[in-house]
């Protein structure tokens, strides 16, 4: 028997098995007036009329309809609402710039755009069929009260259609969509919430914006497993832990920037930190440095999780969790080794190439990119999805990555890892951000520079910050300069934008290495 996958499963489990469970509760303090607190089955009657008043409109199967919100409950929605009665969720950032935005809306050919209030004077130039502001308007339209008289036209399942594009942020280019398919998505939610250990007594907080490659498939695989989620308009680190113990929230995903806001508000903390010894937090994004991890387990109290995926996999691609044969490490070596990328999640292959790229097969890995089959057949070339990043396997199996493929230092003959560098710096207490780059040099080829942000009021100096370096890393990979910089420019997504970094130095250059 063969049953195709559809992401509303997730939810029509969590109704029949948790109908009167409290499934969501809407952030409160938002423009649009809050949803509050909604069981599973009244998230499933949402989703139900979502996908009846998009009957009403016309709009067909296959058809796109974005969304520009922060973490909220008609986003959630809409996860269901939209997907899983045949349509294509588009979630967009909303960080992004107006015509970035518009971009995306006119490359996806979206027939329906839903935006939240606080953005709307901002977007109101984008031209789409079917418009509405989230709130009261799109309520009666999209979200009528059907009370089980009236439901949507039923859609045969198909897990090989498109359930939803995600937009990459880019760093040198146009974003691109990609689609992932209701296998992808399925797949990566099961094997996630497998990993993760998601169950019933757990409560997930939405940290990580649900427009972030589907808020790597959480909302999916905490609905199935009956867990309350929270959702948080805006992150802030005293909140996130007030929300932990308002909520007793078990679960949370982020980036380390997240984390590190956390640990800053947890000095300040009054009385135990919320969570501690129940709460763990699983992140993304880049490998944190090591003494981030020591932390997070140190002062929170929390467990630290660490996986590795991209957009175009769902994302999940390898996963790292702490494991009995660690229990008698110290928290050093822990950290160290809770820094690798991990082993790969199950159903996953991770292969290297020839250059050191990762690359990776599995049920995961996205349809293609949207309306770009060039970029598509690259992308996927043999049989592989190439990563673009490089990295190594250690005598564990555990993956760990070095850089982006264009972000390795080449100096002297020798590779240099720019987060290896970038952890030995951030280790030093007055230092917030860091970036290590090779710019060109005479004799080495490429030398290692470093970009530094300090705290306010630090006397920090570069022969400290080059001494610091080499006290922990071999000669070739410290800085022979150090450069401080009020702040480092980054996407909308938080991450570093290196090539803006490394622009002024290679000007004259034809190639990007020396």
């Amino acid at each position: 028997m063969l049953v195709p996958f559809n992401v509303r499963d997730f939810l029509d489990r969590a109704e029949v098995a948790y109908p009167d469970r409290v499934g969501l509760i809407d952030e409160p303090d938002q423009p649009a007036a809050s949803w509050g607190s909604m069981t599973f089955a009244e998230m499933a009657d949402r989703a139900r009329s979502q996908a009846f008043g998009l009957d009403r409109l016309g709009v067909g199967r296959g058809e796109r309809v974005a969304v520009v919100s922060h973490n909220a409950a008609r986003l959630l929605t809409s996860f269901y609402g939209v997907c899983g009665w045949g349509r294509v969720l588009v979630p967009i950032n909303f960080r992004l710039a107006p015509a970035e935005i518009n971009y995306i809306v006119e490359h996806s050919g979206a027939s329906v755009l839903l935006v939240d209030p606080e953005l709307e004077a901002g977007l109101s130039g984008i031209k789409v069929r079917h418009r509405f502001t989230l709130g009261r308007e799109s309520d009666e339209l999209l979200f009528p009260a059907l009370r089980g008289q009236v439901g949507p036209e039923p859609w045969a399942s198909d897990e090989n259609a498109t359930a939803t594009i995600n937009y990459t942020s880019g760093t040198t280019a146009r974003p691109k969509g990609v689609q992932l398919t209701h296998r992808n998505c399925w797949v990566n939610a099961t094997v996630f919430g497998w990993h993760a250990g998601v169950n019933d007594r757990d409560v997930y907080l939405h940290t990580l914006p649900m427009f972030h490659a589907d808020g790597w498939g959480m909302p999916w695989a905490t609905a199935a497993m009956g867990c309350p989620q929270i959702a948080l308009r805006k992150v802030d680190g005293a909140e996130i832990l007030r929300r932990v113990a308002a909520h007793g929230v078990s679960i949370l995903c982020a980036a380390p920037a997240v984390v590190n806001s956390v640990l800053d508000a947890a000095v300040e903390w009054d009385g135990a930190i919320p969570g501690a010894g129940r709460t763990r937090v699983i992140v993304a994004g880049a490998p944190p440095p090591s003494r981030t991890i020591e932390r997070i387990e140190a002062e929170l109290g929390w467990e630290f999780i660490q996986i590795y995926g991209l957009t175009e996999t769902s994302p999940l691609l390898t996963f790292n969790r702490s494991r009995s044969e660690w229990d008698g490490l110290g928290t050093d070596e822990r950290a160290r080794k809770l820094m690798r990328a991990g082993t790969p999640a199950v159903g996953t292959t991770i292969r290297l190439g020839a250059d050191g790229e990762v690359l990776a097969r599995s049920n995961t890995v996205m349809e293609g990119y949207w309306n770009q089959p060039g970029e598509s057949e690259v992308a996927l070339a043999g049989g592989w999805f190439h990563t673009g990043d490089g990295g190594v396997v250690d005598e564990e199996g555990h993956l760990s990555i070095l850089d982006r493929k264009k972000d390795v230092i080449i100096s002297g003959g020798e590779n240099v890892s720019s987060i290896e560098v970038e952890d030995a710096i951030f280790s030093l207490d007055e230092v917030t951000e860091v970036a290590a780059i090779g710019v060109p040099h005479e004799t080495w080829g490429e030398m290692v520079v470093a970009l530094v942000v300090t705290a306010p009021d630090s006397h920090l100096t570069e022969q400290e910050v080059i001494d610091h370096c080499r006290g922990t890393l071999a000669g070739y990979k410290c800085p022979k300069r150090v450069e401080f910089r009020e702040s480092l420019p980054r996407t909308a997504t938080g991450k570093l934008q290196k090539f803006r970094l490394r622009g002024p130095y290679w000007e004259g250059h034809t190639r990007q290495v020396n």
